[in-house]
């Protein structure tokens, strides 16, 4: 029954990549169509909030510029699309914060486990200096441009057993995105990490390839992992963000005016997104519990513990200093 569903479901994105021919015609009217990648669903606010900035961008260049939004990997994974940036193949994409990471290593601090004591500290880092002079140097480093910041949620374990300590995660097969820092939490707690690409994490889930994987509530239910995992386990290992990036080909291309109008829309996308990742978030514990999923309180502080020891040894791709501002941030 669960693989019907999930083919019904499939058809469904299939359908609504193809109704996004309106948004792009919508964006033809525009004298130059910005190309916007990622990897989520057309269902996910990240999608639709961009799909919804296509107008006012065109408004606000007097038809100069559009956007044209490709979800659901239609124009690749993310290594894909974070190299397509350089090569002028996208101009704008979604990507998580260890993607970025892979260029400049210091960005990627933000999308560590447990970095972020709660949501309230994460929302002071984003409009830190701190996060700034981060961004600037992803910019000097890739000559890409980071215009704005995106919650994408807590990050979730999720299983066919109740986890609710680090013993639990002992020898269990987990997803993780393909970025080496994903690799710190599951080896902190003695799991075993397997990076596979997100498009592909359902079936991997279904065939048993992987025992379990990571994501957000929302993420959870959009890309219907709770049909494939019996439990949902509230780690909330990572307070984790999206980055929108502007690629270095097409910010040079355009006038400083062009540039600040596109800044702003995409300011404005991301707030628009965030707001709806939180409101969801708010509400998916008690509607996984009315589909049947068992959801499990967890005591996040000896996860914590795990974690925290990992934060400045090898595989932190940042320095003390810049960890310790990060820290005293909100304090």
């Amino acid at each position: 029954m669960k693989t019907v569903t999930h083919a019904i479901a499939l058809a469904s994105t299939a359908a609504a990549a193809l109704s996004f021919g309106t948004a792009t015609a919508f964006a033809q009217e525009a004298d130059n169509v910005l190309k916007f990648a990622h990897v989520y669903e057309s269902s996910e606010p990240y999608h639709t909030c961009a799909v919804a900035a296509n107008d006012d961008l065109v408004k606000a260049t007097d038809g100069r510029y559009g956007i044209e939004v490709y979800p659901a990997s239609s124009l690749g994974k993310e290594v894909d699309i974070n190299e397509g940036l350089g090569l002028g193949t996208v101009d704008i994409i979604y990507t998580g914060q260890l993607f970025a990471g892979r260029a400049y290593g210091p960005i990627a601090i933000g999308g560590a486990p447990y970095m972020f004591r709660d949501f309230e500290h994460w929302d002071a880092y984003r409009n830190s200096d701190l996060f700034k002079e981060l961004a600037q140097g992803y910019a000097d480093a890739t000559g890409n441009h980071i215009v704005a910041m995106t919650y994408y949620g807590n990050r979730h374990v999720t299983s066919n057993k109740p986890i609710t300590k680090p013993e639990d995660m002992e020898g269990l097969k987990i997803r993780v995105p393909n970025a080496p820092l994903y690799m710190m939490f599951p080896e902190a707690v003695g799991a075993n990490p397997t990076p596979i690409a997100f498009a592909e994490v359902y079936l991997a889930l279904q065939q048993g390839t992987v025992d379990a994987q990571e994501n957000p509530l929302p993420t959870i239910k959009a890309k219907k992992f709770y049909e494939v995992q019996s439990n949902i386990n509230l780690t909330g290992h990572i307070t984790d963000a999206l980055l929108t990036i502007v690629g270095g080909p097409t910010w040079n291309s355009m006038d400083a005016a062009d540039r600040d109008a596109l800044v702003k829309v995409l300011e404005d996308t991301a707030s628009c997104a965030t707001d709806q990742i939180i409101e969801q978030e708010n509400e998916l514990v008690a509607w996984f519990r009315d589909q049947g999923v068992q959801v499990n309180e967890v005591d996040r502080g000896p996860f914590i513990e795990a974690v925290k020891k990992m934060h400045n040894g090898e595989m932190a791709t940042w320095d003390q200093e810049t960890y310790d501002r990060l820290q005293a941030i909100g304090k």
